[in-house]
């Protein structure tokens, strides 16, 4: 007889679709899966600002849910679990990555055709500031909603061009809006970019644990670990993404001021990503980062 496991997500098409991946690793394990939807104040709030929503916009829903028996696993975009884990939970399993960049969606099939001055809509401080270190002719727009929202904008907001996580549009079967994907040593993808969580109670760790992919779960952990040693975020524009290339482990780190014109970058190399943590923020902090993170608004 199979278990009845219940899987918490969020409503929108795409948080679905990354329940359903979730669904597919455990069903192979004899589970019965429910799939509940939970909404999150980052769903609710879409006239707000992300800056503004704070921490936990995307997750802390999901983890009351799970906190509260619920629901028995908390399925999330890594990217958006940006704290420490609440007393109680704890990160059961990574899904294998998928492609971590960010995409342009637009006209453009590459950074060079990108109109003079054109009008890019994102709300993400990371995107603003990267795209602005690289173009300060760029007019950046605030978009908010889900994914089939945010493109829908290009006409009614009349803009150039949107930029997405390229793993959320390869997930719904919207890849074809893509008109390329930026390399990552030209954007440094959001921590966790194009990763799923698998959050759990503490001791219901057996729930989640056969669909960890260990490579996934050292990338992220080490990249979470750059981000949260460096703060910022809401306020400083932060980005850390490790990878393997088959001889080493690579570990970027990247911080930046919000308008983009002083951005600090370095990239290290390893036998793991986890060892990379300390010098790649030791290295970012001296050569002017704790500067940029000392005027970040209070």
């Amino acid at each position: 007889m199979s278990m009845l496991l219940r899987l918490g997500t969020r409503g929108s098409p795409l948080a679905q679709a990354q329940a359903r991946l979730a669904a597919e690793a455990l069903t192979v394990e004899g589970f019965s899966i429910e799939v509940v939807i939970v909404a999150t104040r980052g769903d609710t709030a879409q006239s707000t600002p992300l800056g503004e929503l704070g921490p936990g916009a995307f997750a802390s829903a999901l983890e009351e849910a799970l906190l509260a028996g619920e629901i028995d696993v908390a399925v999330h975009s890594a990217k958006d679990l940006t704290g420490e884990q609440p007393e109680g939970l704890t990160l059961a399993a990574f899904l294998p990555r998928a492609d971590p960049r960010d995409a342009w969606c637009g006209e453009a099939r590459s950074f060079g055709e990108i109109p003079v001055a054109a009008r890019v809509g994102t709300s993400s401080l990371r995107r603003t500031a990267a795209l602005r270190a690289l173009r300060p002719d760029l007019t950046m727009v605030p978009v908010r909603g889900n994914v089939q929202t945010r493109l829908a904008q290009r006409s009614t907001s009349d803009l150039d061009g949107v930029v997405l996580a390229a793993c959320g549009l390869d997930r719904i079967g919207l890849d074809y809006e893509i008109g390329f994907r930026f390399p990552i040593e030209m954007i440094v993808p959001e921590s966790g970019q194009g990763a799923i969580a698998l959050q759990t109670r503490v001791g219901d760790e057996d729930r989640a644990t056969v669909a960890d992919d260990a490579a996934t779960r050292a990338a992220v952990l080490a990249e979470r670990g750059v981000t949260r040693r460096l703060g910022g975020g809401c306020q400083v524009p932060v980005a850390a993404h490790a990878f393997d290339d088959g001889t080493a482990w690579h570990l970027l780190g990247w911080v930046s001021s919000p308008d983009g014109t002083r951005t600090i970058r370095h990239e290290a190399t390893g036998a793991t990503p986890g060892e990379l943590v300390e010098p790649i923020v030791d290295r970012l902090l001296a050569d002017g980062g704790r500067e940029l993170l000392a005027e970040a608004p209070a």
